[in-house]
């Protein structure tokens, strides 16, 4: 029998570059998708809430995946997303990055991290700027419990196809900049744009595990 999730994801993962990889932002969705994919080969998964996910790896425990937090990180979450994620996406701040690293050396922990910069005017994103960043630059490279392998960053509302191209080529060109490999861009929306910038990393959800299933107390 033909299964609708795997059939969206095999068609997206045909059309995607050999130099973009999926993480598949699982958030909203049951643990028993996660596990049809992972049976197909799908290892790497993104979820923005530590409440959602803690039971989702629970019930995984027995599955050898990769967790990506993809989410805005609270400082008083920061223990258990190191404990609970490889990598992490949404790094916005040297003073959360100093954090992660303090807490990481506390936990015997090294996870992986995004910077997650701000290249356009967003009043809803936070971020490092460009000029920030490079100011910050020495003080992120001595934080050794951190794996700082690139940068993160998500479109604003409203840009068109150009712009996004622009803003995700922006972003690459930093990275390179850095010396990152690594550049997290492109979402469900906006993932063909961010792979022909040179994203290594596309977090899309919908496009794979289609809408969210709406919350019972919503239902009747």
């Amino acid at each position: 029998m033909e299964d609708p999730l795997v059939d969206r994801w095999q068609a997206l993962c045909r059309t995607l570059p050999a130099t973009s990889r999926l993480l598949a932002v699982s958030k909203g969705h049951p643990a028993e998708a996660i596990r049809t994919l992972a049976v197909h080969g799908q290892t790497a998964f993104g979820e923005s809430r530590l409440q959602e996910a803690a039971p989702k790896q629970k019930q995984l425990f027995d599955l050898d995946l990769q967790w990506h937090f993809i989410g805005r990180l609270q400082s008083n979450k920061a223990r258990a997303v190191v404990k609970a994620f490889s990598v992490i996406h949404s790094v916005d701040s040297l003073a959360l990055a100093q954090r992660l690293s303090r807490i990481a050396m506390e936990e015997n922990r090294c996870p992986e991290v995004f910077l997650q910069v701000k290249l356009r005017p967003d009043p809803s994103k936070g971020g490092f700027s460009s000029q920030d960043l490079q100011t910050c630059w020495n003080s992120l490279t001595r934080l050794s419990s951190l794996r700082i392998s690139g940068l993160m960053t998500m479109a604003p509302q409203g840009l068109n196809p150009d712009q996004r191209l622009g803003l995700f080529s922006d972003c690459r060109a930093l990275a390179d900049d850095l010396g990152l490999v690594e550049c997290s861009m492109g979402m469900s929306g906006d993932w063909t744009e961010a792979a022909a910038s040179g994203s290594t990393w596309l977090r899309i959800g919908s496009a794979v595990f289609g809408p969210r299933p709406m919350p019972k107390e919503s239902i009747g």
